[in-house]
């Protein structure tokens, strides 16, 4: 039961062959017999109430195609009744009195909520081990990393303890993770999905998405969990709409979009290998290769890392051990308590990017550094649309690798922050543009110690074309069986 798709499990719900208790209790039992470190908190009791009242909305005919299904959320949505801890020690305790948009639309579907998944502090990180809470392994290869910073949900899902799980990606932490751990994920159009009640990070970026098995699942989800909010300043007011509408439509002359830039010397064989064995089976099913560039590409790492620090200095400023979340023990006068409690409660990856953040935005430095980021960002916006939209368009959508590497081992990069920013290479450029993008399982690169490690393929559209990217997924994974492929 636990390898079936969403899809599968709502026709099981619906006709009654089993119930959401049922359902939720074989996972809930998967969970604690896991030693992922996946989840962060998990409520026996509250996931079974919410199976209950699963269970009295099927027998009353009140359903959608998610009544019933077992969700876990990454540890930035905040969630009445559970701790919301964004993997820091700030947080450890925090118990939110209100729900994130996110999460009330999926309780509004009817889904069941397994607990609360692991993720890098605050969301900053590539491998899910700046988690206060301990490192994420990954369940195809226990010694290696899982990805970040939505390494919690992604692993859970590659190792069936979860159907769906929400994520973030403000540079890449829905995709890459997704990538390494085999599973689907897709990130959507910038605004596309509340912010409401997700912990910030990178305002400019900060977008949540779901984690599945499949395109499809990926659409169902996506179908909850977008719409405008007018609680969140940056939501875009759009009609709301089906993402699974075109799954089944064929591609055949889809135009696909192959940066060289992304198939340079950083990029691995064993990763470069999977990736070109997918593009040759889009050929098959009628598409056709188009060589495109995107030049600004090298300068996504140093714009995000400029920009993405600026914002996150701002946010989380509300840490002050004032209104909420730790304080420090023994302290002399207000500052003193300041500089304790943050020095206290948040963990190295998160000083370093306060301070860089700080840095670019003080005086004498926000034109040379903030300012110019800003102005290089939008020309990373124009490489796509360039490729993308308007009368010479060149391609539909875009492809290539997520990651450069398969996942590497826990520990590797502990020491070398560069190391973990450059991972990001070709996730940073789409999220600085605002643009959807998804990775799809496309087969398995050889990890340093010779085990399996899947590759994932990136897939990025045009602004609010989730539809044709899920499309342009579903139709790979109907010939392909990586998506299925699960760990022992």
């Amino acid at each position: 039961m636990h390898t079936k798709t969403i899809k599968e499990l709502s026709t099981l719900l619906q006709t009654k062959k089993i119930s959401a208790a049922e359902l939720a209790t074989l996972f809930l039992d998967r969970i604690g017999q896991s030693d992922l470190n996946a989840f962060l908190h998990v409520d026996r009791e509250l996931t079974l109430q919410q199976a209950a009242q699963a269970d009295l909305r099927i027998a009353n005919g009140d359903v959608t195609p998610l009544t019933g299904i077992p969700i876990a959320h990454k540890d930035l949505f905040v969630t009445r009744g559970w701790r919301t801890t964004a993997g820091s020690k700030m947080l450890e305790n925090y118990v939110s009195p209100f729900d994130a948009t996110v999460v009330e639309q999926f309780n509004a579907a009817g889904t069941v909520t397994l607990g609360k998944l692991n993720c890098d502090e605050f969301a900053m990180g590539s491998g899910n081990e700046n988690s206060y809470f301990g490192a994420v392994k990954n369940p195809w290869d226990k010694r290696a990393v899982p990805g970040g910073s939505s390494g919690g949900s992604a692993a859970a899902i590659a190792a069936r303890l979860a159907p769906a799980a929400t994520g973030t990606d403000t540079g890449g932490s829905i995709r890459q993770p997704s990538a390494l751990c085999g599973v689907t994920g897709i990130k959507p159009t910038y605004g596309s999905v509340s912010r409401y009640g997700m912990i910030a990070f990178a305002s400019s970026l900060d977008q949540g998405g779901p984690i599945a098995k499949t395109a499809e699942d990926c659409g169902l989800l996506l179908n909850a969990m977008s719409g405008f909010d007018q609680r969140d300043s940056t939501s875009i007011e759009r009609p709301k709409e089906d993402f699974t509408r075109s799954l089944n439509d064929s591609i055949k002359g889809l135009r696909i979009g192959v940066p060289k830039e992304f198939f340079g010397a950083g990029l691995a064989a064993d990763v470069e290998q999977a990736v070109r064995t997918a593009l040759a089976e889009y050929e098959k099913l009628g598409a056709t290769l188009v060589d495109i560039s995107l030049p600004k590409t090298e300068l996504s790492i140093p714009v995000y890392y400029v920009i993405a620090p600026a914002e996150a200095s701002s946010n989380l400023s509300r840490f002050d051990g004032v209104r909420y979340g730790h304080r420090a023990a023994d302290y002399k006068d207000l500052a003193d308590m300041y500089q304790k409690t943050r020095a206290e409660g948040f963990g190295d990856e998160v000083k370093r990017r306060i301070l860089v953040g700080a840095y670019v935005l003080s005086h004498g430095y926000y034109d040379a550094y903030y300012l110019q980021a800003q102005k290089i960002r939008r020309l990373i916006a124009q490489d796509f649309q360039n490729a993308l939209t308007g009368p010479d368009r060149k391609c539909d959508v875009i492809m290539g690798p997520v990651s450069p590497t398969v996942a590497w081992d826990l520990g590797d990069k502990t020491d070398d922050p560069v190391a973990n920013y450059l991972a990001d290479i070709f996730t940073l450029s789409t999220s600085l543009a605002g643009l959807p993008g998804m990775s799809i399982p496309c087969g398995f690169g050889q990890g340093e110690k010779n085990g399996q490690r899947p590759v994932g393929l990136q897939i990025i559209g045009s602004y609010y074309d989730e539809a044709r990217l899920l499309n342009v997924a579903h139709q790979y994974q109907q010939v392909t069986d990586w998506h299925l492929r699960a760990p022992d």
